[in-house]
């Protein structure tokens, strides 16, 4: 009887990457070199072949299992490969995506090291056919770095994705500038390499659905993205993109701006820090960390910034007038109590 230690007696070793037919046919052939070898030294035991029947629904399954696995990979090319850029890299590499990159700036030796592989040529990286192009240049930089991608070369149902602190600005340009069959969904994650470098649980990721196709594909290959942060734990908010920047000006570049003028102020720490005195610092420390230029987006790109500037501007002058006049009180009132309280000394009689 030929049975699965028999054939590991036999010392047939199967390919390590077979799949289920070449498999079939390994077991099939080392079944008949041992029926070839029994038939010649015994003729009263019947061959039974056990072994294939029972390997075959584990090989299925996992056959089975790794296109499913597969199946929820995506291959995404990263346009912008700085902080940011490498930064989303090393969640999608760990989760087993397929990641390309391309940036003005040579980050080949970088990419290598994440895993990523670097296209310093557009052309080059369009021409691999990325199911979403991830776009992670700075504000200022976004239209021309759009406009400068050979589209053509791309599938016309590629998934355009961003990640700007401003979603109106990068809604309006993909509408304006990608052809019509693109797939468009803009995305702010509210957490950076330093507010995210040990964990994204509960961090806050907003998206707005801007155009997905109705093809089942192109529905699956959305939420196969957003699953990325999903998995990770981020809290999944969809927002329309004017809704965003409506919120995170009262919100975001209000922080930056407060952040920004305490350390022009010079905030320094003292040996009697207190916690909310140490909750400034760690402002000043935060937004000090981000480029002017990612600030002056906030302001330039978001139309309710100068709103929310000056209501800053009203709020601290609205301030300062209630002490000083609070001051102008006190100081009015001891003046006429001194007043009051003064005598004229009588004066001499000069007869």
């Amino acid at each position: 009887m030929l049975s699965l230690s028999s054939l590991q007696s036999s010392k047939i070793r199967l390919p390590l990457f077979s799949n289920p037919s070449s498999i079939a046919h390994s077991l099939h052939r080392s079944s008949n070199l041992n029926y070839n070898h029994q038939k010649h030294t015994t003729k009263h035991h019947s061959l039974c072949i056990r072994a294939l029947d029972a390997a075959q629904p584990y090989i299925t399954e996992a056959v089975d299992n790794d296109r499913f696995e597969n199946s929820k990979k995506l291959k995404i090319a990263i346009v912008g490969f700085g902080n940011f850029g490498q930064f989303l890299a090393k969640t999608l590499v760990r989760q087993g995506h397929t990641v390309l990159a391309h940036s003005r700036t040579d980050y080949t030796d970088i990419a290598k090291k994440l895993g990523v592989l670097f296209f310093p040529d557009a052309d080059d990286l369009c021409e691999e056919h990325p199911e979403v192009v991830l776009l992670c240049s700075s504000i200022l930089s976004t239209e021309s770095v759009l406009r400068s991608l050979p589209l053509q070369r791309l599938k016309r149902s590629t998934l355009f994705v961003d990640v700007l602190s401003v979603k109106e600005f990068p809604r309006k340009l993909f509408l304006q500038i990608l052809p019509a069959e693109f797939d468009v969904l803009c995305t702010h994650p509210m957490f950076g390499p330093e507010s995210g470098k040990d964990s994204w649980k509960d961090l806050p990721f907003v998206y707005d659905k801007v155009r997905i196709g109705d093809d089942e594909s192109r529905i699956s290959r959305c939420e196969k993205f957003l699953d990325i942060f999903a998995q990770e734990g981020c809290g999944m908010v969809e927002k329309s993109c004017a809704e965003h920047d409506k919120v995170a000006a009262g919100s975001q570049f209000i922080t930056h701006t407060v952040g920004r003028i305490l350390e022009i102020f010079g905030l320094e720490s003292t040996s009697i820090n207190t916690k909310g005195y140490e909750t400034l610092l760690n402002l000043v420390e935060n937004t000090s960390g981000d480029s002017f230029e990612l600030y002056n987006g906030l302001f330039l790109y978001n139309k309710n910034a100068i709103d929310q500037l000056q209501r800053l501007d009203m709020a601290f002058e609205s301030l300062k007038k209630q002490l000083f006049g609070h001051l102008h009180s006190i100081i009015r009132k001891q003046l006429f109590e001194n007043v009051e309280g003064f005598e004229e000394p009588p004066s001499e009689n000069m007869g």
